[in-house]
């Protein structure tokens, strides 16, 4: 019998699984039927489908199992055959494909319709008899959750759909010509579908493969941070309405690729927005973007010749230290020095669709650059407005401004004083010299190669209570259907 301990140990590791499978992921890519529809299609053009439809073996399968194998009728139709010298696919068109939610839950249905024309030679008449054929290749996209290896989308049962096929003389001539074609059309009719599945089928499985594994490499991509990369990984995929969903964890790389941080779980669920026709949509947990901001803002030093390069601010520290120390004002020369240090990196907050960036700073004036101490230290808690926006598939952060929110006095060789007086110079000297280089290496913003790489030119970008959302400004143009 299980005694006390063993049960609390079970109850603490059923704890931690619950805990483990409450945690969200740190990305989420969502790609609607537009782009799924716009990528297929692309793979179908480099795998050259609309080729293989021109070299279906049409007079091949009708030879086949002509009249279904029924002997007389068998007889009838051989008769028929031996009037055709060729018949072939002159001309191929795969159209515009659709991508819809399946009747089953968590699969996508795809329609590839296929427009065909092809030509009859027999000497019974000198010119080709033509006739027209369309029908529709159908597959659903689904999750493969077999043992071998992740689950990962596939696609499969591709056919014809039922009902689909049509086809009909684009010209009608003698009554013996017609004749012989309505029997040509009457054999393809079992025929084609047939073709469709064995040639065709092969080829849309692969496009949609390559085009998975294009995805996934997409979203593999590394993302320059300053000397650092941020890099996304899949976790899993999933179905959800009309939209394929890759769930993704992060990692964050330093100039020799060594992993400094795994971001595979939030403790808090990504807030996934409606899409509303959106046909893509990047959400970043906001524990990614913290550690991207931190990455391209590391603790710096700062020091500055106020006098030359900021006379007024200069002046009007001298007036404020004056009143505090009318000797200590004195002693400022033309080569007077503010020197600021960030200290460790910044924090960054994100609530209720708007953003923050925390910073510890600590401030120091010299009298002059020959100084070895400096006047006085000050500490500062200051926060900065923050703003994301987008330029082409670049995402930029912008501090709008800066605050001195606590100031403490750490060090003073001209006696105690109550740094809050110093409170509006420190914030316009913060303003004038910090924010300026901070924003200066915030201006190359973060590249999202996959905005361009999913057919948008631009992107742009929004905050909900714990994510960073991106989203496409405009839509691309659809893609021409496949054709030859």
């Amino acid at each position: 019998m299980a005694g006390p301990w063993t049960f609390t140990l079970l109850c603490g590791l059923l704890a931690a699984t619950l805990i483990q499978a409450t945690l969200s992921p740190t990305g989420l890519l969502i790609l609607g039927p537009k782009v799924v529809k716009e990528k297929l299609t692309q793979q179908l053009k480099d795998h050259h489908a609309t080729s293989i439809l021109q070299q279906l073996p049409l007079l091949s399968a009708i030879r086949e199992k002509p009249a279904g194998g029924i002997p007389v009728l068998g007889s009838l139709v051989n008769t028929v055959l031996k009037h055709i010298i060729w018949l072939k696919v002159t001309t191929a068109n795969i159209l515009q494909l659709q991508v819809k939610p399946s009747a089953n839950d968590q699969e996508l249905l795809v329609r590839i319709p296929l427009h065909m024309v092809a030509g009859l030679n027999t000497p019974l008449v000198k010119t080709i008899v033509e006739f027209q054929m369309e029908t529709e290749a159908e597959a659903i996209i689904r999750m493969d959750t077999s043992a071998h290896g992740p689950t990962r989308l596939v696609l499969s049962n591709c056919a014809t759909s039922h009902g689909s096929l049509r086809i009909q003389l684009l010209h009608k001539l003698s009554l013996l010509v017609n004749s012989l074609a309505q029997q040509v059309m009457n054999l393809l009719v079992p025929a084609l579908p047939q073709l469709v599945k064995n040639q065709l089928c092969p080829v849309i499985e692969t496009s949609f493969n390559d085009m998975y594994a294009d995805l996934l490499q997409l979203v593999k991509v590394p993302i320059a941070l300053s000397t650092d990369h941020l890099q996304f990984d899949l976790l899993s995929p999933a179905i959800k309405g009309d939209t394929i969903q890759l769930y993704l964890g992060a990692k964050l790389l330093d100039s020799q690729g060594k992993v400094t941080k795994w971001f595979n779980n939030s403790a808090t669920s990504l807030t996934v927005p409606t899409l509303d026709n959106t046909q893509f949509s990047l959400i970043v947990s906001q524990d990614v973007v913290k550690a991207t901001v931190a990455a391209v803002l590391p603790p710096e030093e700062f020091m500055v010749l106020l006098d030359s390069v900021l006379p007024e601010i200069a002046r009007r520290l001298k007036s404020s230290i004056g009143l505090i120390n009318a000797k200590a004002a004195d002693s400022l020369e033309p080569t007077q020095i503010v020197k600021i240090l960030t200290q460790d990196t910044p924090q960054f907050f994100m609530d209720q669709g708007r953003a923050k960036v925390a910073q510890l700073i600590v401030l120091e004036v010299f009298p002059s650059n020959e100084a070895l101490r400096p006047l006085f230290t000050v500490g500062i808690e200051a926060s900065s407005e923050a703003q994301f926006y987008t330029k082409d598939d670049r995402l930029i952060l912008n501090l709008n401004n800066i605050s001195a929110d606590r100031i403490k006095l750490m060090n003073s060789r001209i006696g105690w004083f109550q740094p809050d007086v110093l409170k509006n110079i420190i914030t316009d000297i913060l303003l004038s010299v910090l924010v300026p280089n901070q924003n200066g290496k915030l201006r190359s913003g973060v590249p999202v190669s996959m905005v361009k790489a999913l057919g948008f030119e631009a992107a742009e970008s929004s905050l909900t209570q714990d994510a960073l959302v991106l989203t496409p400004a405009s839509l691309w143009k659809p893609s021409s259907p496949v054709s030859q």
